[in-house]
């Protein structure tokens, strides 16, 4: 493979834990931290302004979703249509670039495309699709502009994972589960994924115990508040998935240096 799961860039290495199960107790191991659509607890979800603001507080890796337009661009938003997150209405797939463009997605974003993150931040990135078509775009993304060691590919759809996997054989792959997260282990290593993103909620010490005998990495979302963050390490994850900067913060400090509280989220008005 280019790069692994969630890979960091070198500077960032020292926090990262480099293999599947960490070599001491889990609370002296920094957990890798990923910015869930940004921060989406403090910033419009999904939009530059969020991307930049998680680079900025450090998060180790940046999460996204994609949809295609109309006309087939990789628009970054979570649900299928735009009411939610913007000023508008209606399905992404029936929306051209330049509809979607007049559109506020909080506090006056504007809904940005995968090109664009990509030029906004250096951080890696794991980019979720929703079905094959996206999956095949995006594919031609990452060939196109070399983006193989900074891009890992995830997804709850396998069929998307497989689509990718065809077009591209060596490009990480993660699957996420939230009520399925019991059979996750046994279905990211039968489609080539070196980790697994999971709910919390539904998460177990024997699943976590499965997925590292697999040599399968184990992150769970979304990990928002101290005691999420505790059970985490008592799990022994790999890293959590946060809405949060102080949460990313509190989860790269080795447990005894420094305490935390549970942070107020601030408003996120769009």
């Amino acid at each position: 493979m280019r790069g692994a799961p969630g890979a960091v860039p070198a500077g960032r290495a020292a926090r990262v834990a480099a293999t599947a199960v960490p070599a001491e107790s889990e609370s002296a191991v920094p957990l890798l931290t990923v910015g869930h659509r940004g921060v989406m607890g403090v910033e419009p979800e999904n939009t530059l302004r969020s991307f930049v603001r998680a680079e900025r507080e450090g998060l180790d890796v940046l999460e996204l979703d994609l949809h295609l337009s109309s006309d087939g661009e990789l628009v970054v938003m979570h649900d299928a249509d735009v009411d939610r997150t913007t000023d508008g209405s209606g399905p992404i797939g029936g929306l051209t670039l330049a509809e979607l463009r007049r559109l506020d997605a909080g506090r006056g974003e504007r809904v940005p495309v995968f090109d664009e993150v990509v030029d906004a931040v250096s951080s890696p990135l794991q980019a979720e699709i929703k079905d094959r078509a996206a999956a095949r775009v995006l594919a031609e993304t990452i060939s196109k502009r070399d983006l193989h060691d900074r891009v890992t590919v995830i997804s709850f759809h396998a069929e998307a994972l497989r689509e990718t996997r065809e077009h591209l054989p060596e490009m990480p792959l993660v699957l996420v589960a939230g009520r399925s997260s019991p059979t996750a282990p046994e279905r990211a290593r039968e489609l080539g994924a070196g980790m697994v993103s999971l709910e919390l909620r539904h998460l177990e010490a024997d699943i976590v115990e499965r997925a590292h005998a697999a040599g399968i990495r184990v992150i769970s979302w979304t990990v928002n508040t101290e005691a999420e963050l505790a059970r985490a390490r008592e799990l022994g994850l790999d890293g959590v998935v946060t809405d949060l900067p102080a949460i990313g913060q509190a989860a790269r400090r080795p447990l005894g240096h420094g305490a935390h509280r549970d942070p107020a989220p601030e408003s996120t008005a769009s």
